[in-house]
């Protein structure tokens, strides 16, 4: 087909007919848009109700069709060209993967004459998790060409399946009924679970705390990629899971995001880029005094970037620890510091067994001899007033309003036989170097979740504690939160919400994604186990459907090519395959197959797959080609309702 065919009034009629008729049709459209690599692939396997679709038709009839002894022949290959031209697409630069190559028409350099540049489609979309250190698999992490209803597809809403409830009051799994404000933890791939999660959740989540996979220049990286670009690649990975994690956040939302010093920078420009009307911080938190060892450095600390609201105040008043911050006397001292240098800064603070319980404006009409305490409201208490020890009545630094609202920064210090009342010097306000040893992630982490899980292995977990006071410092004050973490490792973030509730009686909810198998063994026993510890609460998880994901997993534990030769067999018969390979040239390549290493072969096969199918899409949750049980299609729709 020429390019000036291609452009030509009677190009663009035939691509209007065609998609006309294939709209028609409920197999080749998905949200209103028309599947090309379905409509492809029921093209190649000669589907006779797509065949007399288009015979009905007499412009597709006689552009697709050849008469041969007035039999009329349909001509696959030229209408496979035609659905895969980029004017059939919009947007797609070519149909070629990962190449910047020379072509013409629709074939490369090497098999025409006259070419032309074309480059593949401006973005990638990533998928992949973090491993076990001590039991790791190489996690799959694909970066393809895809065009944009190939994207619209594969990140369509996926079908969830093996529903269980895990409760305080049993140690078994019990059977599911949905109540609509659940704790859930999903086992699947985040960025598809994340679009899955969108209809029900958009717009409600309060605040996301993330840990992703760090990408160290090291043996220990478990952010596996499939090129040299690995900054880019990692900030691709991050940037497709905020995209539509932002659409999740509330306007007034928050997002906090752990990370160390691998990709503290790149990190920090995205979120400035992405979150322009929230405030972007960047902490420092001591979480292994010990050091980790570096070429040159032995590095104590990692970061936490806190992206909140501009428009409101987020950051809930810390509870400190007195020798986490320095004080100074409350009580005004020099040059206009009397009482009658400000009416509102005189009043009684109420103290009793050594701290502040209240605050009167109540004054007495004498004060005891060189002091400035009077007996309080209540047997036991002691009201403080700013007088100073030579019986000058002065006045207190700040007005009774905004004490108050810092009340757990003020102590009482006995000094020289009288009280004094002392404010802490932050004010309220969190310092940007948090430093303490319950952030200790070899104490507060990996012993920890040993105690709960007994046996259990998982490299690196965050301190409880860390992630604690992250999250009171977001929601602290908010009891009905909505918490979502969609890296979620060994189940911290959850345990840290049951934490926060136990401490306040709150009623907050997490919801957790996590595609590694630990999910199973770690992440759901341990939640699990704190909600029995604690007496309370439950939590619903559930799994994304795997279509073509099943083979992908039989693949990458395949230890000899018989096994995959085998696999491959199977494949033909129940994977959904690629419309872009020619199985009957693969079957005549046996020999080629054989020569390559087996991790070729792993990636061969893996390639040979329709990504768009590694799950199963809501919207064919009825196929019966899928096996869903009567169940999960009832449980499927309450969730999404």
């Amino acid at each position: 087909m020429s390019i000036t065919e291609q452009n030509s009034p009677n190009m663009q009629n035939l691509l209007n007919d065609l998609t006309t008729s294939l709209s028609a049709d409920d197999r080749f459209v998905s949200e209103g848009k028309v599947m090309r690599n379905k409509v492809v692939e029921l093209a190649l396997n000669l589907d006779p109700s797509l065949i007399k679709l288009l015979m009905k038709h007499e412009s597709l009839k006689k552009h697709f069709f050849v008469e041969v002894d007035d039999v009329l022949v349909f001509d696959k290959v030229k209408f496979q060209k035609f659905v895969s031209n980029k004017q059939f697409l919009p947007g797609s630069y070519t149909q070629f993967k990962n190449k910047i190559g020379l072509t013409i028409g629709d074939d490369y350099l090497e098999d025409a004459e006259n070419v032309v540049l074309a480059w593949p489609y401006r973005d990638c979309v990533l998928e992949g998790g973090q491993d076990i250190e001590d039991a790791r698999r190489d996690e799959i992490f694909w970066s393809e060409t895809l065009a944009p209803d190939e994207i619209d597809r594969l990140l369509s809403p996926k079908v969830l399946v093996n529903f269980k409830r895990f409760s305080a009051d049993s140690k078994d799994a019990k059977p599911v009924e949905l109540t609509g404000n659940d704790n859930l933890i999903i086992k699947g791939n985040n960025l598809l679970a994340l679009h899955t999660l969108r209809k029900k959740y958009a717009k409600k989540i309060d605040l996301i705390y993330i840990d992703p996979p760090y990408n160290p220049d090291s043996k220990s990286n478990t952010f596996c990629y499939n090129n040299k670009f690995n900054r880019s690649t990692w900030l691709t990975f991050i940037k497709n899971r905020l995209d539509i994690a932002k659409e999740l956040m509330k306007s007034n939302g928050s997002l906090i995001v752990a990370i160390d010093e691998n990709e503290q920078c790149h990190l920090g420009v995205l979120l400035k880029e992405m979150f322009t009307e929230h405030e972007v911080h960047c902490i420092t938190i001591v979480h292994n005094p010990r050091g980790i060892q570096g070429t040159n450095f032995s590095y104590t600390h990692e970061y936490a970037f806190f992206v909140i609201p501009k428009d409101r105040k987020t950051i809930t008043d810390r509870v400190v620890d007195e020798n986490d911050i320095d004080w100074r006397n409350l009580r005004d001292n020099g040059g206009e510091s009397e009482r009658s240098d400000a009416k509102n800064c005189f009043y009684g603070i109420i103290v009793e067994g050594g701290k502040v319980v209240g605050f009167t404006d109540v004054v007495p009409s004498e004060v005891e001899p060189e002091g400035q305490n009077v007996q309080g409201p209540s047997v036991g208490q002691v009201t403080v007033y700013p007088i100073d020890p030579a019986g000058i009545q002065r006045k207190w630094r700040y007005a009774r309003q905004s004490v108050e609202e810092v009340q757990s920064l003020l102590r009482a210090k006995k000094t020289k036989g009288r009280l004094e009342i002392e404010l802490g010097k932050n004010f309220g306000t969190y310092r940007t170097v948090w430093q303490d040893s319950r952030y200790d992630a070899n104490e507060y982490g990996t012993k920890l979740i040993k105690a709960l899980v007994p046996n259990c292995e998982f490299a690196f977990p965050k301190s409880l504690w860390n992630v604690y006071d992250c999250l009171y410092s977001v929601v602290g004050k908010n009891k009905d939160a909505i918490v979502l973490d969609f890296f979620g490792g060994s189940g911290t973030t959850a345990h840290a919400v049951l934490e926060l509730n136990k401490n306040d009686g709150g009623n907050r909810k997490f919801i957790l994604t996590e595609q590694m198998h630990y999910v199973e063994k770690v992440t759901g026993p341990r939640v699990h186990q704190v909600m029995i510890n604690n007496g309370t609460d439950s939590f619903v998880y559930a799994e994304i459907a795997k279509s073509n994901e099943l083979f992908v997993d039989r693949i990458m534990v395949a230890r000899e090519t018989e096994t995959l030769s085998k696999l491959w067999a199977e494949m033909q018969e129940r994977a959904f395959l690629s419309y872009k390979i020619n199985v009957k040239n693969i079957n005549t390549s046996q020999t080629e197959f054989k020569a390559l290493s087996l991790d070729e072969q792993k990636q061969f096969l893996i390639e040979v797959l329709d990504k768009n199918l590694l799950y199963v899409p809501l919207s064919e949750i009825e196929d019966e080609t899928y096996k869903i049980s009567p169940a999960d299609r009832v449980l499927n729709k309450k969730f999404n309702n």
